[in-house]
């Protein structure tokens, strides 16, 4: 991953949730780094651990209900071991959060203003009148029409897109050196969609900030992305540059999501590729590779793909990291002859 001092490094993340049933570990040992004016896509599917890493990254797990280990450093400031009260001043303040939802992340009882004024008087000593100025500056900047007024009304009375457009407003009121957007585009329509992701990419420009983007939909890592983290049972399996990860990627679960992506560059009457079964219980994912039941290239292992635990290695790229047991020539092979062909046909 990108050598130098990164503003934002984790290191071997845990966050486990101890229930009846046994220890679900939805974060199990994820490692990755992340420089200012840099944007980092996290994919998978559901239940890959997406979203707990960055609530984790931010400092919202009751640590009575989460065994959160391992190292977060940002710019300097570690945040696993320190105070929750040191973690809140950074909070909203260094580092903010878009979340997947702003209809049910925003108070339903208060204006959207009055929160962003909330949210920007917690960080600075300002009165009110001063605050509530900069509240409308920041909705006019995230391209709501007549801020001055639409800044009393309540979350209910913005459209989706509105809505997302408020939440991103306050997420940079304070303008946050890392944002961290999870699933930023959900439940959008696709213009609309478009129109955020502008937002999100002038705004980093402007503020020179880390970002981190969420998501399933791999049309937005293409659009937003330096670097792709690709995560599986609550691990890394694939890290690499963007280019890298869509033009040549080498773990098995990568060419699975390509696969199952819709494409809009070329027709394509056939239907899309799944990848066979479902995703593992992180309770208690198989032995092994954790994707080895689902992959149709295991048989190629040897054996090892059920029964050892891959580790996390340099592929062909120096910056390219992959947990697979085919060595890389097999895999490369296989993405040349076999795989891509397969996808392009």
């Amino acid at each position: 991953m990108p050598d130098g001092h990164p503003f934002l490094e984790v290191k071997d993340l845990k966050v486990h949730f101890p229930t009846d049933d046994g220890v679900v570990r939805s974060v199990d040992g994820l490692s990755f780094k992340l420089e200012r004016g840099r944007t980092l896509g996290i994919v998978g599917e559901s239940g890959s651990g997406k979203s707990v890493t960055s609530l984790g990254i931010m400092g919202l797990y009751n640590k009575r209900n989460a065994d959160v280990s391992g190292e977060i450093w940002l710019d300097g400031d570690e945040l696993v071991n320190a105070g929750s009260e040191t973690v809140r001043k950074l909070r909203g303040d260094k580092m903010a959060m878009i979340f997947q939802d702003p209809l049910s992340s925003m108070h339903p009882y208060y204006t959207i203003g009055r929160q962003i004024i909330e949210a920007y008087r917690v960080h600075h000593k300002v009165s009110k009148q001063v605050a509530r100025k900069h509240a409308v500056d920041m909705l006019g900047r995230v391209g709501i029409p007549q801020p001055d007024r639409r800044v009393d009304d309540y979350p209910h009375q913005f459209s989706g897109g509105m809505r997302q457009r408020a939440m991103i407003a306050m997420a940079l009121v304070n303008d946050p050196q890392l944002l961290i957007a999870d699933e930023p585009t959900t439940a959008l329509d696709v213009t609309v969609q478009a129109q955020i992701l502008d937002l999100m990419h002038d705004l980093q420009s402007e503020f020179n900030s880390a970002l981190i983007v969420i998501t399933h939909d791999l049309g937005v890592v293409a659009e937003l992305a330096d670097d792709v983290l690709v995560m599986y049972g609550g691990r890394c399996v694939e890290f690499g540059g963007a280019t890298t990860i869509f033009e040549r990627p080498e773990h098995p679960y990568t060419w699975g999501l390509l696969g199952s992506m819709p494409r809009m560059d070329r027709p394509n009457l056939d239907r899309l590729i799944p990848i066979p079964g479902l995703p593992p219980s992180l309770i208690n994912l198989p032995s092994g590779c954790a994707f080895h039941p689902r992959c149709r290239f295991e048989p190629r292992t040897g054996g090892l793909g059920s029964t050892v635990r891959p580790e996390l290695v340099r592929a062909g790229g120096s910056n390219h990291l992959v947990r697979c047991h085919l060595p890389t020539e097999e895999r490369q092979r296989i993405w040349a002859e076999e795989v891509k062909p397969e996808l392009e046909a």
